[in-house]
């Protein structure tokens, strides 16, 4: 049981990694509303951003 413990912390620490590494948007702050929800205002205002939808 407790390599199955082991084994998922070393995967989780493996896809945070990886993802941090890959440029992804992590916000691990929890839940966001209203103006802080926004998460990319410069794509959205901007025509090549309209354009991509």
């Amino acid at each position: 049981m407790w390599k199955l413990v082991i084994a998922f912390i070393v995967f989780a620490a493996l896809v945070m990694f990886v993802l941090n590494k890959s440029g992804g948007d992590i916000d691990m702050s929890g839940e966001k509303h209203g103006a802080d929800a926004v998460t990319a205002p410069e794509a959205a205002a901007s025509p090549a951003g309209a354009a991509s939808r």
